[in-house]
């Protein structure tokens, strides 16, 4: 046991898991104050662009999982995604792939410092 163990007493043991599993729950009452969310969206069909179109309209930020679409069609994928891009375009936001599974749209006035990477 170090000094500091002895000194100020163990701490109780955190489960982390559990931790974790309890920021995905929802508590309504904090919501309430916020001008605009984060939202984590799944793009698969029209539908899904439309709502992402929405959202962003909206002054919401979301984080776009790609992942099921881009395994199972690639094709549809660029398809849905250029439709995303012309409409946020259009209501001056902005959109960027921040890894292979997720791609982030922001509305209009938040704007997505896109660097490349040098080697």
């Amino acid at each position: 046991m170090t000094f500091l163990e002895k000194v100020l007493g163990k701490e109780d043991e955190i489960d982390v898991e559990e931790f974790l599993n309890n920021l995905d729950a929802e508590d309504t009452d904090i919501y309430e104050d916020a001008e605009a969310f984060v939202k984590p969206m799944q793009l698969n069909t029209e539908e899904d662009v439309e709502a992402v179109t929405k959202e962003a309209k909206q002054g919401n930020i979301i984080l776009l999982n790609v992942d099921s679409l881009s395994r199972r069609n690639a094709i549809k994928l660029k398809e849905l995604v250029t439709k995303i891009k012309e409409a946020i375009d259009e209501i001056d936001g902005d959109i960027a792939r921040i890894s292979h599974e997720r791609i982030l749209v922001t509305p209009s006035k938040v704007k997505i410092i896109k660097r490349k990477e040098t080697q």
